[in-house]
């Protein structure tokens, strides 16, 4: 963790952000298969309290981290992208993105339009504008829940691995003090996440309950359900090789590269890609980029409405761009905080951050099926008996165009390629003769998502 530094001038970002808020949650403990829920009004306001802060961030002209050419009034749908998990918790995460949006892009009488008649009309409730935003459904694509039929069997051995023994003797006096706080749901390690957000969303919603529950038991609930999905969602290694560990993040790969591809290229008019997402690829993502190894408390459950910026910045003194790593853990924290990440502390050169993290990406139906150890799900049974058969290729559901490209070889290709191009653009990699090389388009994101998941702490969560 370093304080947060404002040199060089920031070309864009990458935001990740976890949805606000919301009622009582339930997922299997093992498989991952999620309930529904809702969000609540405290979760929209904590996501229009991040779209605000966001936008003084990066939409601010006095801001030093102002994204130059960004309209700042009147939103241009070309200049971001807007992404949401629309899985496991339903119209959670897709409605905490629309309440960021409020925030990010408030209503204006500057949107507006003049008629032929010469009448012109401001958008209604003064101003108010409707800006996209992509739904990701986890049948179509794995981007954003790529964890989705894929840790039962990781976590089936972590749940029987002696780490897990010697914990659960650890903190059994203490889960056998919950069952009366639990509202029927098992007092075991095995279910801590449940456990953990049972307590939350009741510790903030029901007054009796707050008042009822002994001091102390939170904190140690959540210290608990840190431990058990930091467990989960990451490994020693940053692939996480064998069961699908860090597939939340690893998913997330193509995308995060893809957008950062689009902002460093001065061609392509997008400066800010906003996936709205669960807690799980937070957990992978800080691991993978060694984030959590230099600072341990990025381990766990992130907060309701947290965000985690990668920050593009362009160096005064010239040459390569570099990626910070920025976060807010909720609305407790007012400011971003930047981390070391990969070594760096200041931020990673492109060219690394691209290197390091792309070989650990999740693009293709049988990269996925063999990381989750999967046979059945998501496309991996048709790509079973297509290898059976010996076919080349398979027909596989219909998705939308960035999905398509993480169920076949596609994306790590066309991805490769544009990488590679702004590489050359920047002038980092030279073929033969100075001369400009366009890079592939960046892949369009058509998608639906899911959350599955998440609670953290009252506000802070």
């Amino acid at each position: 963790m370093t304080t947060l530094s404002n040199d060089g001038k920031v070309l864009g970002a990458v935001i990740l952000a976890r949805h606000g808020d919301r009622e009582g949650f339930y997922q299997d403990a093992t498989t991952y298969a999620p309930a529904n829920t809702a969000i609540t009004p405290l979760g929209s306001q904590q996501e229009y309290l991040l779209g605000q802060f966001l936008r003084s961030v990066y939409l601010d002209s006095s801001s030093p981290s102002f994204v130059s050419g960004f309209h700042s009034f009147v939103a241009d749908d070309a200049q971001f992208k807007i992404r949401a998990d629309a899985g496991g918790e339903r119209g959670v995460i897709f409605n905490s993105a629309v309440s960021m949006l409020q925030g990010l892009f408030p209503p204006t009488p500057q949107y507006n339009i003049t008629l032929a008649n010469g009448t012109t009309i401001v958008g209604p409730l003064g101003g108010y504008q409707a800006i996209p935003i992509e739904s990701v459904e986890s049948e179509q694509d794995i981007s954003l829940e790529g964890w989705v039929n894929c840790n039962a069997t990781n976590t089936q051995k972590f749940l029987e691995s002696s780490e897990f023994s010697q914990r659960k003797a650890e903190s059994s006096a203490f889960l056998g003090q919950l069952a009366p706080y639990l509202g029927g749901r098992p007092a075991t390690l095995e279910n801590m996440w449940n456990v953990f957000d049972y307590m939350n969303v009741q510790t903030i919603h029901n007054k009796t309950f707050a008042a009822t529950l002994p001091p102390g038991y939170l904190a140690q609930a959540r210290d608990l359900a840190n431990w058990q999905q930091a467990n989960i969602f990451s490994s020693p290694t940053a692939d996480g090789i064998g069961n699908g560990k860090h597939v939340a993040g690893r998913t997330m790969v193509a995308s995060i590269l893809s957008g950062l591809a689009s902002i460093s290229d001065p061609k392509d008019p997008i400066k800010v890609l906003y996936q709205a997402i669960s807690y799980k690829p937070f957990i992978s993502l800080f691991k993978m980029t060694g984030a959590v190894d230099r600072s341990p408390q990025l381990a766990g459950i992130v907060n309701y409405a947290s965000a985690v910026s990668f920050e593009l910045r362009a160096p005064i003194s010239g040459g390569e761009p570099t990626v910070r790593l920025l976060f807010k853990n909720g609305t407790d924290e007012t400011t971003f905080t930047e981390y070391d990440m990969m070594g760096f502390p200041t931020g990673v050169p492109l060219s690394k951050f691209v290197n390091v993290l792309a070989p650990t990406g999740v693009n293709s139906t049988d990269a996925w099926c063999a990381a989750c150890s999967n046979t059945q799900d998501r496309g991996c049974a048709a790509l079973a008996l297509a290898k059976a058969q010996g076919a080349k290729s398979v027909e596989l559901p219909a998705i939308g165009s960035v999905g398509a490209g993480f169920l076949g070889a596609g994306l790590a290709l066309a991805f490769s390629l544009a990488a590679f191009g702004v590489l050359i653009f920047l002038g980092v990699l030279t073929l033969g003769k100075t001369r400009s090389v366009g890079r592939t388009k960046p892949l369009e994101h058509s998608l639906h998502g899911s959350d599955t998941e998440s609670q953290a702490d009252s506000t802070k969560v």
